[in-house]
């Protein structure tokens, strides 16, 4: 099976942002990758979104020097087991853009980018966003690119938030969104905003929020990233060095940021909305973040709101990083659903 290789990070721009607490940021960027071709109808399109803490790079490996913020050079993307030519999300069909949510640290607009007012990082000031404001930014750039429409948005864990924001948000636009490890809300056991505030300001860095010219606050970063990892169902070794890495780029300004995001978000009250989208959602029995008892009782829900759902529980040993750990688990399911719509 052919590799996607030579992939760019790109940026898309745009002016004057209305966010939903009435604020409005005079320039977002967001950055996105894209793998395979438009097609002349413009109708092949699918958007794939991140979890939590990663990045747009999705898929394949980047063109040298053409990586994206934070991302490693020649490393696989975080869903390439299920992207790619002949695979899953087949890119010999579709048309797939990947993007960096508003507020992460990957290269889209946050606080560790430069507010223009300022000529200064944002840091502490960047303003709260909802997952309302992401999806409407990703909407943004879906137009620029000339697609009218979806076949499919789809991503794990705050991407299957996303994914189901995208269905509440703009009706009938994709023919289906692919969510996993994830629910139609934030489960309650995420919490501690509070709590990862204080963590963050108890680092000797911290200088009130401007790190910047400080050296940053790897350390705690790192070991935040090292816990979360292991939560999720990592190993040891593997959290270690994946912290280590991650922590000399990402910023603790959008971890509070996509929090708070995270903790709003809920559309359980408008499965009305999702009818006319297709849903395939897919969990981990061993997903301590969100329990199989409540992904079961959201699945009913939105049935019986009638909604069009495929629930899949995988009965996958790698915890939260399930659906990319054990894509294989999943992908035929993933490919059926993608070939129905």
């Amino acid at each position: 099976m052919a590799e996607l290789t030579g992939i760019e990070s790109k940026l898309f721009t745009t002016h004057d942002f209305r966010l939903e607490n009435g604020q409005t940021l005079p320039v977002v960027e967001l950055a996105y990758e894209t793998y395979g071709t438009l097609n002349a109808a413009k109708d092949n399109g699918v958007l794939v979104v991140h979890g939590y803490t990663s990045s747009h790079h999705a898929a394949g490996k980047n063109a040298p020097g053409k990586q994206g913020r934070g991302v490693p050079e020649g490393s696989p993307g975080w869903f390439d087991g299920l992207i790619g030519p002949g695979k899953a999300v087949d890119t010999d069909k579709h048309f797939v853009v990947s993007v960096n949510a508003l507020g992460s640290a990957h290269g889209s607009s946050g606080a560790n980018t430069i507010d223009p007012r300022t000529k200064k990082p944002y840091g502490p000031t960047f303003p709260e966003i909802t997952l309302r404001d992401m999806v409407a930014s990703q909407k943004l750039l879906v137009d620029s690119l000339g697609l009218k429409g979806l076949v499919a948005v789809i991503g794990p864990s705050m991407g299957g938030f996303q994914s189901f924001q995208w269905a509440a948000s703009f009706p009938g636009f994709m023919k289906g969104i692919a969510a996993s490890v994830t629910a139609p809300r934030a489960p309650g056991r995420l919490g501690g905003l509070e709590a990862l505030q204080k963590r963050l300001a108890s680092d000797p860095n911290w200088n009130g929020g401007w790190y910047y010219e400080n050296g940053g606050i790897p350390g705690t970063l790192e070991q935040i990233r090292y816990e979360t990892l292991l939560n999720y169902g990592a190993t040891e070794a593997d959290a270690k060095v994946a912290a280590t890495s991650w922590a000399k780029v990402y910023d603790g300004h959008s971890l509070v940021t996509l929090r708070r995001a995270i903790d709003g978000f809920d559309i359980t009250k408008q499965y009305d909305r999702l009818k006319k989208t297709k849903v395939l959602y897919v969990i981990s029995k061993t997903d301590k973040l969100f329990d199989l008892t409540d992904c079961a009782a959201h699945a009913l829900d939105m049935r019986k709101a009638g909604v069009d759902l495929t629930y899949i529980e995988m009965p996958s040993d790698k915890g939260h990083m399930a659906s990319h750990a054990d894509a294989a688990m999943w992908a035929p399911m993933l490919a059926a659903f993608m070939k129905g719509l």
